[in-house]
């Protein structure tokens, strides 16, 4: 067996903005192994300036893991604890490699097009016209549960935003998620939560800025709404480490990436520790083409976790990976029937 690697850039179709800048472009990694009759395709879903192996040495380390391919995945996984996006890059790529279709690494209903996922509607930052246009476009597309990043503009533009779904549709008619990626302040966290409480809120998302434990905690003690860890989770790679954030946070929920977090193995190790805890938890994608994308909805899929996932950017950029994905009535379909996978870089 033989591994090489290969950068590919995704561009947005249009600028994407959240509380820690405008994406227009989406650098990505793809690990490539083959023999005379297969080969076995990962990808390393990195995001600059939030994974935590956003490291001056990450292609150094993609170049060694290349190289050392025939030492087997257990090893190299344990050589990459502190590189995540590469160990699920690494998983992907063991199972493509001897799976029956390359792309089908978790054979199920999902995969036969038999039934789907729920996923939430997710609303970019921007002004208040283009996050209205996006609100409208996401109802009329069929979701049900809609996903708005808030705290780059005007915290009460983004209330009125929310007053203006409620005026129309009730909590039994759309589930309203909010993300601030850090943006508030922990002196003005609680208050601004009061606040969106008024709109029955599912739940926030990282309200405050990561590494915050004492802050966080009492936040998540006194809040009127749930909220979702996410960013909190990057970099807390020992399982000791795991436990003693979720009982010293006590959040009502834990976000997870795959690409963040140690792959499937490390999603797995938070799911088990969540729920030893009652803490409820779902998966999203971090921005993966449609490879790495289709890779963690089929693996979702298997934890039949009803509540909405993260699932819906394969639609993102101009220059994806084509692929079976679609988006679907509030939902993410494998439709094999309609379009195959395309990978030619």
């Amino acid at each position: 067996m033989k591994a090489i690697y290969k950068k590919h850039i995704l561009n947005f179709k249009q600028p994407s903005g959240t509380s820690r800048g405008v994406l227009k472009t989406k650098e990505t990694w793809f690990i490539i192994l083959s023999s005379e009759e297969k080969q076995g395709i990962g990808e390393c879903g990195i995001l600059r300036g939030l994974s935590v192996d956003d490291r001056p040495d990450y292609e150094e380390q993609l170049k060694y893991t290349c190289e050392n391919i025939d030492k087997g995945l257990v090893f190299l996984l344990e050589k990459n604890i502190e590189f995540p996006s590469i160990q699920i890059g690494l998983e992907m790529a063991f199972m493509s490699f001897e799976a029956i279709d390359d792309f089908e690494l978790f054979p199920s209903k999902f995969t036969k097009n038999e039934d789907s996922i729920s996923i939430n509607g997710l609303i970019w930052m921007g002004t208040e016209a283009f996050m209205k246009q996006q609100i409208q476009d996401k109802i009329e597309a069929g979701f049900k549960c809609i996903k708005l990043k808030i705290g780059a503009i005007d915290f009460n533009t983004e209330l009125n935003l929310l007053k203006g779904i409620r005026r129309h549709f009730s909590e039994s008619d759309i589930e309203l998620r909010v993300d601030a990626n850090g943006a508030f302040s922990p002196d003005s966290a609680l208050e601004k939560l009061k606040q969106l409480s008024d709109f029955s809120i599912h739940s926030i998302e990282q309200p405050i800025k990561a590494n915050q434990f004492k802050e966080i905690a009492k936040l998540c003690e006194q809040t009127p709404l749930p909220i979702a860890l996410d960013e909190e989770l990057i970099s807390v790679f020992s399982i000791e480490n795991k436990i003693e954030l979720l009982q010293t946070i006590k959040p009502q929920y834990i976000i997870l990436k795959p690409s963040f977090i140690g792959g499937f193995n490390g999603t797995d190790e938070w799911i088990t520790l969540a729920e030893k805890q009652n803490i409820g938890w779902w998966i999203t994608s971090a921005l993966e083409s449609n490879v790495g994308l289709s890779a963690i909805a089929q693996y979702t899929y298997l934890k039949q976790n009803n509540m909405p996932q993260g699932l819906g950017t394969g639609g993102l950029f101009t220059n994806n990976i084509q692929s079976p994905l679609e988006v679907k009535n509030g939902t993410l379909q494998y439709n094999n029937n309609n379009r195959n996978w395309n990978f030619n870089l």
